[in-house]
C-alpha cells in the first residue's frame, strides 16, 4: 500500500509545480482521524473506527487539534445557547 502511495505522490510530482510532501497510509490515518474529531465526531466513536484499544492513543496521538478548533467548538456552543434561550422563550 505504501508503495502504491509513493508512486502516486512521484507522478503528481512529476507533472504540477507545487510538490507534494511525503503521504503514507498511516498519514492518511492521522489525517481520517483529525478531520472527524473537527466535525464533532466523539473520541468513543473514533477509537472504534480506528481499531484503538486504548482512547488515550486515539485522543493523543491521532487527533491533532489546536487552538483555533476549540475556540470555534466554544463559539458553536454559544450559538446554540442562544438559540435555545430563543426557543424558550
Amino acid at each position: 500500500m505504501e508503495k502504491r502511495f509513493q508512486h502516486v505522490v512521484e507522478k503528481y510530482n512529476r507533472i504540477y509545480r507545487v510538490q507534494l510532501p511525503k503521504i503514507t497510509p498511516h498519514v492518511c490515518r492521522h489525517t481520517f482521524c483529525t478531520n472527524a474529531a473537527k466535525r464533532g465526531i466523539s473520541v468513543e466513536t473514533l477509537k472504534y473506527l480506528m481499531g484503538h484499544t486504548d482512547i488515550s492513543v486515539t485522543s493523543n496521538v491521532y487527533t491533532h487539534l489546536k487552538l483555533e478548533d476549540a475556540q470555534r467548538e466554544m463559539e458553536r456552543l454559544e450559538r446554540i445557547e442562544k438559540e435555545m434561550k430563543k426557543c424558550a422563550k
